[in-house]
């Protein structure tokens, strides 16, 4: 079995993609040429950027300003003990280029800001968000919409996750949050502490979610948001409906990010 521009190597490699209907060698093909970002390198970034890199994304853009710390270790899979100290974005380039040499990494060394997020989106064709703050959530949101990339959310709180897409036309991310909760009266994990296992489910979710757009197979979670419940195990579904009025998506709305004030806000759960 041949497929354009996968070489022998790759064939091996991709085998069990290359083999099911619904992607196959043109499929394959579709996700080395693909370019997706991962904002966050932390508990949902580490999943997402796992699968992403072994799937066969041809490019993965991490963006992160943090650094490991060991109490990282319980959940963000992409970094080990020796990575202590280390930037987040250089660990987890080690990681993707020990788990697949195909992968070209992109590091952005920095905390997305409102002077940086619309040329860094920019460049790919879908950003997984895996951000711990009401803040970069709305950057990457506001950012993302304007420009039309698809992108995927995601969140976590000790047993509870929560994840959706929004694509081009579809309800955005200020239509359903639109406005950040105040300041302190949501704890992070620090506070109230995170499953470990919990962000696999929620960023494997996203990784997934990018790779269906990627090969335009399925459906994604467009319009609806995923609900997960660690505790009794159980998913549920909240639909998203469009906000006529919101200042992004809505008529008359921004034309760029500079336009709205974006303070620093709390985090649902630090990844």
């Amino acid at each position: 079995m041949n497929g354009p521009g996968l070489d022998p190597t790759q064939l091996d490699r991709y085998s069990r993609h290359v083999i099911m209907d619904e992607i196959g060698p043109a499929g394959q093909a579709a996700l080395l040429d693909a370019r997706v970002l991962v904002v966050g390198a932390g508990g949902l970034g580490s999943p997402a950027i796992q699968y992403l890199a072994a799937a066969g994304v041809g490019e993965l853009g991490i963006a992160d300003d943090d650094v490991v710390e060991r109490s990282n270790l319980q959940r963000q899979v992409v970094h080990g003990d020796s990575d202590v100290g280390r930037k987040k974005v250089d660990s987890a380039a080690d990681f993707v280029e020990r788990l697949n040499p195909d992968i070209e990494i992109t590091t952005h060394d920095l905390r997305v800001g409102s002077e940086t997020v619309a040329d860094l989106v920019a460049d790919y064709d879908f950003v997984v968000d895996g951000s711990d703050n009401f803040r970069t959530r709305y950057l990457v949101n506001d950012a993302c919409t304007l420009a039309g990339v698809p992108f995927s959310h995601g969140a976590i709180y000790r047993f509870e996750g929560q994840v959706t897409t929004f694509t081009q036309g579809s309800p955005c991310y200020r239509c359903l949050f639109p406005e950040a909760p105040p300041e302190g009266t949501v704890p992070d994990c620090a506070t109230v502490g995170v499953l470990g296992a919990l962000p696999g489910v929620v960023g494997s979710i996203q990784a997934t979610e990018a790779a269906k757009h990627l090969i335009d197979v399925g459906e994604t979670l467009d319009g609806r948001l995923l609900v997960y419940d660690a505790m009794d195990m159980n998913f549920e579904e909240v639909p998203i409906a469009p906000n006529p009025d919101c200042p992004v998506c809505g008529e008359g709305g921004i034309e760029s990010v500079g336009e709205v004030e974006y303070t620093d806000s709390c985090a649902i759960a630090s990844t």
